[in-house]
Order: C-alpha cells, then sequence, then structure tokens
C-alpha cells in the first residue's frame, strides 16, 4: 500500500496565488535640509536590475528530491526540469517508471508520476520551485509509505492533508501545482512588467490626489510631469535599471518643495510591489560667512574688551544643544545619619533586653524569701502545740482525803490548768498563711 500526504490544492492555491496586492511600504524616514541646497532621496533594489538575455526559460526550474530515513538520513535527486522542457533523470531505473509533465511550465502542473510503484519508493519527497530570476524559491513536502496489504486500499483526508492507500505495483501521482503568472506565463514582454515612478504629495494633499513627477520603464522608456523648471531640478540615473538605484535627485531645493516624496517599485512579472516614503523638511538657507579681516584692517579701540563670536550677528554659528551629564558624589553626612540610625536602634534593643533581665531577677529573688517566712510560720505552730501537750495532768495519780465536796472541787481546779487566751483574729490568719 502506497501512502501520500501532501498540502491540499485550496492550501496550494492561498499559499501561492498570486495577488495584485498593493505596493508595501518598506521604509519611511524624515529628511532636513537648508533651502538652496542639493538632496537625494536614495531609493535601491537590487530585485529590479533589467536582465534582459535569450536565456530567462532556463532560469526556471523545477526539481524532485527523495529523503530517505534509513539506514541514514540521505537526499536523492530524482529528477529536474527547467522552463525549455528538458528533463534529467539522476538513476537508470527511475527512466521510464518515474516522469513529469512536459508542460508544466505552461499549465503550472510540476506532479511527479511514478509507476510500479515499490518498498524502495517510500520516503519524504521535496517539489522544489526555484525562479532565479526573480529570486523565488518555493516548496512543498510529501510523505510516502509503502505496504502490501490490500485492505488498506483507500483514500481520506487527514485535517487538511490527503493521504492515498495505493497497492504495489500500481501507480501513483504525487501532485504539485502552482498556476502563479510567474512560473506560467514567459512570453509576455517584461520591459513593460519593470516600472518605477517618483510622487509628491504637499502639505495637506492626500495620497490619491499625488503629483506624478517621472515614470521609468525597463525598456528605456522614460516619462516626466509638471512644468518644465521642475523636470531640470529632478533628476535619476540613466543608469537604474542596470544598477538597482533609482534615487531622486532634486537641485536648489526650496521651501514650496516640501512634503512627502515617495518611490514606487513595481515588478509585475515577480510580484515585487514596494514604496519608500521620504518627508522633505526645508529649513532656512545658509547664509555665506564674510571673509575674515586681517588685524591691520581691524579698527582701532581704546577699549580691551572684544566681541564674543556668539553675539556677533554676522557670523554664521549653529549652536548645538549639548548635554552634559554631571555625575555628583555622595554626601558624607549622608552615610553618618544612616549609622546614627543604626546605633540609636541597637541602643534602644539593649536596654529593652537589661530590662527583661533585671525584672528576671527580681521575681526570683522575692520567690525563696516567700518560701522562708511559710516555713517559719509553721514550725512555730508546732511548738506552741507541744508546750501544751505537755502541761496536761493525770488525775488517776492524785488520791486525796477531802472533808467536804467544797474543797474538794477547789483541789480539782487547782489540779487543772489554767485556761489559755486565743486570738481568733490571729488564728484565722495563721490557717490562712497555711
Amino acid at each position: 500500500v502506497f501512502v501520500v500526504i501532501f498540502c491540499s490544492p485550496a492550501q496550494s492555491q492561498h499559499s501561492w496565488a498570486q495577488n495584485d496586492q498593493p505596493s508595501v511600504v518598506v521604509e519611511a524616514k524624515n529628511i532636513t535640509v537648508p533651502a538652496g541646497t542639493d538632496v537625494l532621496l536614495p531609493c535601491h533594489n537590487q530585485r529590479m536590475v533589467w536582465r534582459q538575455d535569450r536565456l530567462r526559460d532556463r532560469q526556471r526550474v523545477v526539481h524532485w528530491d527523495l529523503i530517505r530515513k534509513q539506514p541514514d538520513y540521505t537526499v536523492e535527486r530524482i529528477l529536474d526540469m527547467s522552463s525549455g522542457g528538458t528533463e534529467r533523470l539522476y538513476n537508470d531505473y527511475n527512466r521510464g517508471r518515474i516522469t513529469i509533465s512536459k508542460d508544466a511550465f505552461s499549465d503550472g502542473n510540476f506532479s511527479l508520476v511514478i509507476n510500479n510503484v515499490d518498498m524502495n519508493d517510500k520516503g519524504f519527497y521535496t517539489c522544489n520551485l526555484h525562479h532565479h530570476y526573480c529570486k523565488v524559491h518555493q516548496s512543498i513536502q510529501i510523505q510516502l509509505n509503502v505496504t502490501k496489504s490490500p485492505r488498506k486500499e483507500k483514500r481520506v483526508w487527514v485535517g487538511n492533508k490527503s493521504v492515498l492507500v495505493v497497492l504495489v505495483g500500481k501507480s501513483v501521482v504525487l501532485p504539485c501545482m502552482n498556476r502563479r503568472q510567474l512560473w506560467t506565463d514567459s512570453q509576455r514582454d517584461e520591459g513593460q512588467q519593470q516600472v518605477v515612478h517618483w510622487d509628491w504629495q504637499a502639505p495637506g494633499v492626500t495620497r490619491d490626489r499625488a503629483d506624478r513627477l517621472i515614470d521609468m520603464y525597463a525598456s528605456g522608456e522614460n516619462r516626466q510631469y509638471g512644468p518644465l523648471f521642475l523636470r531640470n531640478k529632478m533628476n535619476i540615473s540613466t543608469d537604474a535599471f542596470s544598477m538597482g538605484d533609482f534615487s531622486l535627485s532634486v537641485h536648489n531645493i526650496q521651501p514650496s518643495d516640501k512634503g512627502l516624496y515617495s518611490c514606487h517599485l513595481h515588478h509585475h512579472y515577480c510580484g515585487l510591489h514596494e514604496r519608500r516614503i521620504f518627508r522633505v523638511i526645508v529649513g532656512p538657507s545658509v547664509q555665506p560667512s564674510p571673509p575674515a579681516r586681517s588685524s591691520t584692517d581691524a579698527p582701532k579701540t581704546h577699549s580691551s574688551y572684544s566681541v564674543p563670536p556668539a553675539d556677533d550677528p554676522n557670523t554664521n554659528i549653529v549652536e548645538v544643544p549639548r548635554i552634559l551629564n554631571v555625575i555628583l558624589p555622595e554626601n558624607q553626612t549622608h552615610l553618618l545619619h544612616q549609622v546614627g540610625y543604626i546605633l540609636a536602634i541597637f541602643l534602644l534593643l539593649l536596654l529593652m533586653l537589661i530590662g527583661i533581665i533585671m525584672t528576671t531577677r527580681h521575681c526570683r529573688k522575692k520567690g525563696p524569701e516567700f518560701e522562708v517566712r511559710r516555713s517559719e510560720r509553721g514550725r512555730g505552730t508546732s511548738i506552741e502545740l507541744d508546750a501544751t501537750e505537755l502541761q496536761t495532768y493525770n488525775q488517776e495519780d492524785l488520791q486525796l482525803d477531802y472533808r467536804n465536796n467544797i474543797i474538794k472541787e477547789r483541789a480539782a481546779a487547782n489540779n487543772y490548768p489554767s485556761p489559755k487566751v486565743i486570738d481568733l483574729n490571729r488564728e484565722m490568719e495563721r490557717m490562712s498563711w497555711k
């Protein structure tokens, strides 16, 4: 099976179509000249050089190349053909099997025909069109795959590409179409298709109402427009088409000559359309400087003061604006201020750190004093309780003989311990401390 991938005809026509497009502005600049001087408006292009010869048909060439991936990437020239109709094959194996139409440069069909396709024909084919006269080069690429499966024989579209599946041994056509006038119409007079003209637009005048100054043709015909004095002021080299230099020179330019000057280059055969625009600004005329007087001719004055040249109204000196870059050194006080700010911040942080340390140490000292006081109070209470317990009296050891109950009660009262005075407020405070 034979698979062909190529660009669709619609895409080829879109990329290779030759439309009558307007000229493209390739350069635009402002030119300021003093009045009464000569000015040269540059306009160059080597593609506009006139090459009239009898071999122009051989300057259009088409060639097919094959790029194989295996075993290594190799490029093989299949065939080529010039516009004269001479076809040249580079491999005898392809003679009679691969061909191209003899009328390719007449109808724009450069398709490659391959008969009896085999496995060695797979790879990437490129169709290359070269027009050496117009310096135009175009190419398209087609991928070709070969297989032996008859079930894959079909034709499908993948996006904007066409895929052809063909059985081995059949014929296939690799399409390459280009019907632009550049490749098909070679019998027209090229001398009339190379045109250069200059236009002038006064301030406030639109482009469609511009005045035509000069027309030049590659065949040698020249046309100048406007009054005679204007024709004598403007000139283009007679060897413009042989040198590619179409610059316009204007002599003794005056303020009335200011405006837009445009150079139009048209090569209809090659599809070249360019335009260059120059805005000419005419300044005041340059006055000739007076001859320098000698020291002997200078008037004698008693004052030693001399007038500077810039203040002399007779001198023609144009002062050019100057730009001076002054670099001032950095003030040292600015650096001292920055150092002072840093030191102040450092001292503030140091004071804060000292305050935090002092507060922490003070809190730690108050803690042990409170514990000592609390322990001393607890010890005093236990001692008082022990003293009280030592004063207990055992009544069982006393065996007195009392005569009456009154004496007995008095004796019992004396034997009891004396009453103890307890301060409830002090006891409550003591309990709270515990």
